[in-house]
Order: C-alpha cells, then sequence, then structure tokens
C-alpha cells in the first residue's frame, strides 16, 4: 500500500518482540520524510484497522522485551555530494565527525523532543537495544550514534544512525532539533569521545528530559520560544498526571507487604 502511495520502502522485516515490525523507508529529504512518516502511522494504523486487529507506535508496550525505536539515518549533502564521505574513522569525513559530536553533545537536552511520552521511558533503560548513554560506536547496538557499514559500490550511502528517538514522536520536531544538535556540532569546537565513552547520560524520565529542555539554549533558537513554551507546559501537565497514578506494579508488590 505504501509503494502504491509513492512511498519508497527499502525493506520489511519481523522484529524481535511478539508483533514488532520494522519498516525501513528509502532516504530522502528531512521535510519530506518528516512527512512520509507521519502517512505511515496512518496507513499501518487504517490497513490494521480493517484487518481487525490494532496497531501501536507505542515506544514501550510490552515488558521484558525490547520495545519501538525510530532509528533514524543521516547524512548531509553539499553540490549532489555526500559531506559525511572521507578518509577519518570508518571512512567518514571530518564533516562527519563533527556532526556526531553535535549529537553526543546535546542528546540529553533534544531528548524531550524526540521521546516525547512518558512511556518513552521505559524503552531508554539499560540491558536492551536502545541508548542510555551518549556514545557513538560502529558495532554497539546500543550507542546512541551507531556507524553503519557501507556496501561495496556504494559509498553514497555513508551516514550516520541516531538510535534514540523512537516512533511515537513528532518527526517535524525530532528531524529538527537532531539536525540542529548535528549542525552545531559541524560549526563548533566539540570534542569527540572515544568510541562506547559515555560522556553524559540520557535523562531517565520525562520529568528530568523536560527540565533540560528548558534549560536549552539550542532548542529555544530552533523551535522558537512559543513552541518551547507550549510543548513544556503540556509535557509537564502529562507528567503531574503521571506521577499521581497508584500502577499495579505498586499494588501487586507494596498492599500485601507495608
Amino acid at each position: 500500500m505504501l509503494e502504491e502511495m509513492g512511498i519508497g520502502v527499502e525493506h520489511a522485516q519481523h522484529e524481535t518482540a511478539p508483533g514488532q515490525h520494522e519498516i525501513d523507508l528509502r532516504y530522502t529529504d528531512a521535510l519530506t520524510m518528516a512527512d512520509t512518516v507521519m502517512s505511515v502511522r496512518l496507513v499501518v494504523k487504517e490497513l490494521a484497522r480493517q484487518s481487525g486487529i490494532a496497531a501501536s507506535f507505542m515506544p514501550k508496550p510490552l515488558p521484558h522485551v525490547q520495545g519501538s525505536g525510530m532509528h533514524t539515518h543521516l547524512s548531509l549533502w553539499r553540490d549532489e555530494e555526500n559531506a559525511f564521505i572521507g578518509d577519518g574513522p570508518y571512512g567518514l569525513s571530518d564533516v562527519a565527525l563533527r556532526f556526531v559530536a553535535g549529537l553526543v553533545h546535546h542528546a540529553p537536552e533534544i531528548t524531550a523532543i524526540t521521546n516525547q511520552w512518558v512511556n518513552s521511558y521505559k524503552r531508554l533503560v539499560p540491558g536492551g537495544e536502545a541508548p542510555v548513554g551518549a556514545t557513538w560506536a560502529r558495532y554497539d547496538p546500543a550507542a546512541l550514534v551507531r556507524i553503519p557499514s557501507v556496501k561495496p559500490g556504494r559509498i553514497d550511502s555513508t551516514r550516520v544512525e541516531f538510535r534514540s528517538p523512537d516512533p511515537a514522536a513528532n518527526p517535524y520536531l525530532a528531524f529538527a532539533v537532531v539536525l540542529a544538535a548535528g549542525l552545531r556540532g559541524v560549526n563548533g569546537d566539540y570534542e569527540l569521545p572515544k568510541e562506547n565513552h559515555a560522556v553524559n547520560n540520557l535523562p531517565q524520565s520525562l520529568a528530568e528530559a523536560v527540565d533540560l529542555m528548558a534549560n536549552s539554549e539550542l532548542l529555544h533558537e530552533t523551535l522558537g520560544e512559543h513552541q518551547v513554551e507550549w510543548f513544556l507546559r503540556n509535557k509537564r501537565v502529562e507528567w503531574d498526571a503521571y506521577r499521581g497514578q497508584v500502577t499495579p506494579f505498586e499494588l501487586e508488590r507494596y498492599l500485601p507487604l507495608l
């Protein structure tokens, strides 16, 4: 159905969790991809409904199995050439390495946008394939930024993969802040940490992420004061509603004991 609508699908497969599926979308510019993500969500949900089942992009719908991510592959192009191609580590250019440094440096403060729901932080926990620290690596599946291998003869596909976003994020806001973070690295003087070395941890809750966002000059500049103000207001309401709940975990664990 997506291909009939003109949306390119590179690959689709069943993932490791029950009922979990991966759809890899053909690359395009950031704005078109944000439109595409919104269309894909609608089509998937509607086709599921027509089949008498339900589809969800909830980041962590089931306990004890991995959650669902929106692994975002990025490259920068100049004059129709991939600016990430170079002779640095793993075939990356200085521009690419600086971009990675920007992502690693600013990741904690943009997490409220890339992971914008209370449930998002049930996925970003140790022991799974979702990142918990601001790291980069070639092979580590739990790294925040991964450097995908490039197949022979396809050097133009040189790119980096940002693994923290989840599929329930607003793609317009998420892609904007991810690009802004990377470009701060390109234009700035950040030191790229050693591979697999975390200099910062990602926030562990929506409340922590929102506090980091509120003090982020990058986000205020990228999204504008009006957008940031309303986003923070809505997310603080969501957190207050969540933390006032008594969960089945608490009832099962504490009611007989305390």
